[in-house]
């Protein structure tokens, strides 16, 4: 099992990957075993993404989830299954110390990056918190996030970069932002997938630039990026949430091969 000083310690970068939200076992556990293969033959630490529930969406009728407890113990399912360790996103402060009963990660959603308590309470579960940064916010301002979680007593803090908002329907990345929030002390991921929304679409539905995805990958992996987060599927086409900026499942080792000698260039 990847620990948080493993990860500290890695001379690969790390990666989260896995579907937006859980849509049913089998594919979890597809997924999960993909990319568990890939990573391995690359010696890339990996860490199984997937969101139990999805608490903010843009239309009433959009899916959210197959429900929180079946969610959770397939993501359960799938770290012990495969040995690895998983993350799930948290929206309100009781959610933490139930979530934490079946993942090893806790992170925070971009929009919550200033909500104190849930902070809080995901520091107080002793897990791995990775907190994203707020569309709204500046790279330093992510001290103060970091600040809560350590001063709750918790030191395994991860800060994920996500882009920042840019007029009403756009995202950019400052590339600014990752050497600054690595002066903190904690390990930086790059979510690749969430900088190339395009949010706020008049149809209520999100959308995204996925030919980017390679770009922005990259760019993070050339400034030093300590992780990367990456929504993939099968299907991208048909996933229930998401699937218009995620990476389809096969492109994955192509990709990650190409930022390895990146990595390697710049050590």
């Amino acid at each position: 099992m990847i620990t948080f000083d493993k990860i500290q310690k890695s001379e690969n970068f790390f990666l989260m990957a896995g579907p937006c939200v859980i849509e049913g076992e089998e594919m979890a556990l597809q997924i999960a075993e993909h990319i568990v293969k890939v990573t391995e033959k690359l010696s890339i630490p990996f860490i199984f993404k997937g969101s139990y529930r999805k608490a903010n969406r843009s239309r009433l009728d959009s899916f959210t989830g197959i429900g929180d407890e079946k969610a959770l113990k397939i993501l359960r399912k799938v770290g012990e299954t495969f040995d690895i360790p998983t993350v799930t996103d948290i929206h309100e402060n009781e959610e933490a110390a139930k979530a934490a009963e079946y993942v090893d990660v806790l992170q925070i959603p971009a929009f919550l990056s200033r909500q104190t308590d849930l902070l809080v309470a995901a520091a107080k579960t002793g897990k791995i918190v990775n907190v994203k940064k707020g569309q709204f916010l500046s790279p330093a301002s992510m001290a103060f996030a970091a600040q809560k979680v350590a001063d709750a007593g918790n030191n395994q803090i991860m800060l994920t970069e996500r882009g920042t908002t840019f007029g009403y329907t756009d995202l950019i990345v400052d590339y600014r932002g990752i050497p600054q929030m690595r002066e903190f002390g904690y390990p930086v991921v790059m979510d690749v997938t969430h900088s190339l929304q395009q949010p706020n679409q008049t149809s209520g539905v999100t959308g995204g630039l996925p030919a980017l995805i390679e770009t922005i990958a990259k760019a993070a992996i050339a400034v030093g990026a300590d992780g990367l987060f990456i929504e993939t599927h099968p299907d991208p086409q048909t996933a229930k949430s998401d699937g218009a900026n995620m990476l389809q499942l096969d492109l994955l080792e192509n990709l990650l091969v190409k930022l390895l000698r990146i990595r390697e260039a710049i050590l």
